[in-house]
């Protein structure tokens, strides 16, 4: 199937690894040109490379903390003069620590809202004017299937992408008029860094090892696995793509069956 991306242009957060690289690369495989954003510019770059290893499509590493108040608004500018404009963003960020609610404080609460929720926001906000002028404009928003069924010792994750899930359906209704579409998707258990970091969390809490923790986390699935990263970003590629042209505002879960309820 062609979802229409060739040519699309594409601003990815939070792609130097995980399910943000895995979706730029299913992007930029279907034809986009790719803007990928992270933190640290080394892995940026090695991502880069890898992502221009695989595909035939423009790929543009862009660093910077989409965390500050200052981060979005210049990320975006930037993928702009590359790019030349902007039909897709997905908005990615990796996730606040794990613990429980008496184990956190104001500041990281603040920290949490800064990382899931303002930098969404900013994104957006920035981004609008370049969306309004694409012919096929699409916002993604990663957060997690914990926004519907709370995982244990993620309170602030649980609590916070529920808000980005808020906002994006907000803005469906608000901006579908303009053109516009905004959707969210809810990876559950994935193997990436992040889920092997909190599955050391786990271990560590329960006096067993990750390993343990990770097979047990596995079971929840009738497939007995989790996902792996390329089976969340095609799942990510359409709902970007034209191919999903009336689909907004919704809350896609791409869980292999853990998610147990039936909205």
């Amino acid at each position: 199937m062609d979802l229409g991306l060739t040519g699309a242009r594409a601003l990815v957060c939070g792609a130097s690894r995980g399910l943000g690289f895995a979706t730029a690369n299913a992007l930029a495989v279907e034809g986009a040109s790719v803007a990928i954003n992270g933190r640290n510019p080394e892995r940026l770059e090695e991502a880069a490379r890898r992502l221009r290893s695989s595909t035939t499509s423009k790929v543009i590493p862009l660093a910077g903390d989409v965390a500050t108040p200052e981060g979005p608004g210049a990320l975006v500018a930037r993928a702009l003069a590359e790019l030349g404009g902007l039909d897709v963003l997905v908005t990615n960020s990796g996730g606040p620590p794990p613990g429980r609610f008496d184990e956190l404080d104001d500041a990281a609460w603040q920290a949490a809202f800064e990382l899931l929720v303002l930098s969404s926001v900013r994104l957006v906000r920035a981004a609008l004017p370049a969306l309004r002028a694409s012919p096929h404009a699409a916002v993604l928003a990663v957060t997690s299937y914990a926004i519907k069924q709370p995982l244990p010792n993620l309170v602030l994750s649980n609590s916070l992408r529920a808000a980005v899930a808020g906002l994006m359906k907000s803005l469906a209704l608000e901006l579908g008029g303009q053109g516009i579409r905004f959707n969210c998707i809810l990876p559950a258990w994935t193997d990436t860094e992040r889920v092997q970091h909190l599955m050391r969390d786990r271990a560590q809490r329960a006096g067993s090892t990750a390993e343990e923790e990770a097979r047990k986390q596995a079971g929840d699935s009738p497939f007995g696995r989790m996902g792996q990263p390329e089976e969340f970003a095609r799942a990510a590629a359409f709902l970007c793509s034209p191919a999903a042209s009336y689909i907004t505002g919704v809350m896609l879960t791409v869980d292999g069956g853990m998610y147990k309820g039936l909205f």
